[in-house]
Order: C-alpha cells, then structure tokens, then sequence
C-alpha cells in the first residue's frame, strides 16, 4: 500500500506543471518607504499634551537629498504640531552623545528611536545645550510598500 501512494505522489510531481524557465518565478523586489506620523506632542511652556490620529500630521525622510517632506493636515490651530506642510532641508550632527537634528540650519532637537516603529525629537536637547521648555514630539512609523 505504502509503494501504491509514493508511486501516486512520484507521478503527480512530475507531470504537474512546473518549469524553470517559467518567467513568473523570476526574482521580484518590493520597496518598501517609511512615513512618520505625528502621534504626541508634549512640553514647551503651558505644558501641553496633544495627541494625533494617524495621517494628520506625516513627515518623511529623503536620506539621498537630504530633505523632509512634511505633510500637515491638522485644522487646530490649539495644538502644537511642529512645521508646515513644506519641503525642508535637513542633517543631524552629533553633539556629546546626541544626534541633534537641523531643519533648514536651525537647531529642531534631539532626535532618536525609541523603538523601531516610535521616533522622538526633543527639543528640550540642542547644540546650545539643554532646556526644559521645549517641545517633545513622538512619531509612530507606518510602512508603505511602493
């Protein structure tokens, strides 16, 4: 019996239909772009506590020419939300042990991961030193595939 259902199974592998030179198994890539999307923005002065729904406030990193691509869609003019909708020039460089982020040559803050999916920027840590009225905004990273 065991001889019958290995002969059956050798049989049906052989004239199924498959081919190397089938074009539809070729090597396909998939991109992938990361989109960071205002979640919180606590501190500065009054101490505030702002919280975001996905796909207000989206910022994007162009690594190969430098810029940020901010896309901002929040109608409250209460909250504090970081910039404009725009295109901006950006670097970081390292001051002591933080990575400071430069927006358009001005000083935005410390920025760092705080998990692989949650991006912080602190305010509150700058080339000038430290603070305690800045803001601290967190973003939350959603993937895309292109």
């Amino acid at each position: 019996m065991k001889n019958k259902i290995v002969i059956a199974i050798t049989f049906l592998m052989l004239f199924s239909s498959c081919s190397l030179d089938d074009e539809s198994n070729s090597a396909q890539y998939q991109t992938f772009r990361s989109f960071w999307h205002l979640a919180r923005v606590t501190g500065g002065i009054a101490g505030v506590d702002n919280q975001f729904e996905l796909d207000t406030v989206i910022w994007s990193f162009d690594e190969d020419n430098n810029e940020i691509t901010v896309e901002n869609n929040n109608t409250d003019d209460t909250k504090q939300d970081g910039l404009n909708s725009g295109v901006y020039s950006y670097e970081t460089t390292a001051f002591d042990t933080k990575e400071i982020l430069i927006i358009d040559n001005q000083d935005f803050g410390e920025i760092y991961l705080d998990s692989q999916n949650v991006l912080v920027i602190d305010q509150n840590e700058t080339t000038m030193g430290s603070g305690a009225d800045g803001f601290v905004y967190t973003f939350q990273r959603v993937v895309v595939a292109e």
